[in-house]
């Protein structure tokens, strides 16, 4: 053996991987030194003078969890806080959830949002049958950590048409061909609500008629929900898709996280749902997969954690917080619709070339701006407005203080580059 130190993993076989993009973003952004720069990266919410905002509920939950004698910091079960979980799955799903009461549910305690697309991603990839090697159906556009995620436990990924250039809408007739198209079977990941990075949402009656057609096909469905109350202030309404599938039969999983609505962003607190579609072996099937469920947990986190699950549950199983909970989501929300009502009065004014009702029509904390790459780069050089390259803006970096000064620098850098 030669002498001397080498490593074993040079860079032919280990790459320097890419920075993240939104994370190199925000790294950008911390380094410009202009006082009226302008974060529109980030998917955090913002109050009116751009600082993080702790929900007063979660205030006062988190000073009554530290006035509890019973507080401690021993580990959870491996499904989580049960306290947590179940509320969670009331939320999502509905109390009157007849998947509920037939025991035809089985959930997990998740690191967030991410944590649980992975527990599915990973279940999926060792127990969904696959005998052609179908691919994972994503829409087009998606958020980027889907396709990381579900390639790392080995799926192939393909898309379906989503996001129409053309009307800054819902392309729904290529996504009903596409999902049409797709191998008898396929998985097929939806965003329940707010869609991210469009806020472009189908219809009620569209998604019906996305139903009809998974179920022709015998796909898979598979939700992410990270903005139940969050998108329009109603959550009853932010899970009408879910609920409506599961109303009709499908069996499903389901990813929620709680970091946006709860505004518990570094606490991680989310869950995995596993919903078995109404047959006399339901409790047979959920229990099967919720022991797996946890050998798979228990492999890679052993226990989650145990903090920002506490502070949402307390929340969650006390009505008068969960009411106030309630006003807090209305707050977040409202301000958001004001900003896009805003963002799009003002480029109107200016006379800003194109339409912009797609600003209003989209919902939740992101718009699909239609701005090219060149375009976006020309505002971070000129305006030191920072926004992803695909020109999507976060409109929680929005508010009273700056909306003009955003409109007016995309006003000119639309002008100057027709």
């Amino acid at each position: 053996m030669a002498s001397g130190h080498f490593s074993r993993f040079p860079a032919e076989r280990v790459p320097q991987a890419p920075e993240d993009p939104l994370f190199g973003l925000m790294a950008a952004y911390r380094r410009d030194t202009s006082k009226s720069k302008v974060d529109l990266g980030i998917g955090a919410y913002r109050d009116d003078n751009a600082k993080p905002w702790i929900l007063p509920v979660v205030r006062k939950a988190d000073e009554r969890l530290h006035k509890d004698p019973q507080l401690n910091h021993e580990y959870l079960p491996i499904a989580g806080l049960a306290d947590f979980t179940s509320a969670a799955a009331r939320l999502m799903l509905g109390a009157e959830s007849a998947a509920l009461k037939d025991k035809r549910v089985t959930s997990f305690q998740t690191i967030s949002g991410t944590g649980a697309v992975h527990l599915g991603a990973l279940f999926l990839s060792k127990f969904y049958r696959r005998p052609n090697d179908e691919p994972v159906f994503f829409s087009s556009p998606t958020w980027a950590n889907h396709n990381q995620i579900f390639t790392n436990v080995g799926l192939p990924i393909k898309t379906y048409p989503y996001f129409s250039a053309e009307t800054k809408g819902l392309d729904f007739s290529g996504m009903l061909d596409a999902l049409q198209k797709a191998p008898e079977g396929s998985i097929v990941l939806l965003h329940a609500c707010a869609h991210n990075p469009t806020g472009v949402d189908p219809t009620q009656d569209q998604w019906k008629e996305i139903a009809r057609m998974i179920r022709s096909r015998a796909h898979f469905p598979f939700f992410d929900c990270a903005y139940q109350g969050f998108a329009s202030g109603d959550l009853n309404r932010d899970a009408w898709a879910v609920r409506y599938f599961v109303e009709e039969g499908f069996e499903l999983c389901i990813a929620q996280s709680f970091a946006k609505n709860f505004g518990l962003y570094g606490e991680r607190a989310g869950c995995f749902h596993f919903v078995a579609s109404p047959d006399t072996d339901a409790a047979d099937t959920v229990g099967r997969i919720a022991s797996q469920l946890a050998i798979l947990q228990r492999s890679e986190i052993s226990n989650p954690p145990r903090y920002g699950a506490q502070i949402a549950s307390l929340i969650l199983n006390d009505e008068k917080l969960f009411h106030e909970w309630e006003d807090n989501l209305r707050t977040m929300s409202g301000r958001i619709i004001d900003m896009r009502r805003a963002l799009r009065r003002t480029l109107e004014e200016l006379g800003t070339p194109g339409t912009w009702n797609h600003i209003t029509d989209q919902i939740g904390m992101f718009s699909f701006t239609g701005l090219t790459e060149a375009q976006v780069l020309k505002l971070r050089e000129e305006s030191s407005i920072y926004m992803t390259k695909n020109g999507r803006i976060s409109m929680a970096g929005l508010n009273s203080h700056n909306v003009e000064q955003v409109a007016k620098a995309i006003s000119r850098v639309v002008q100057d580059t027709q």
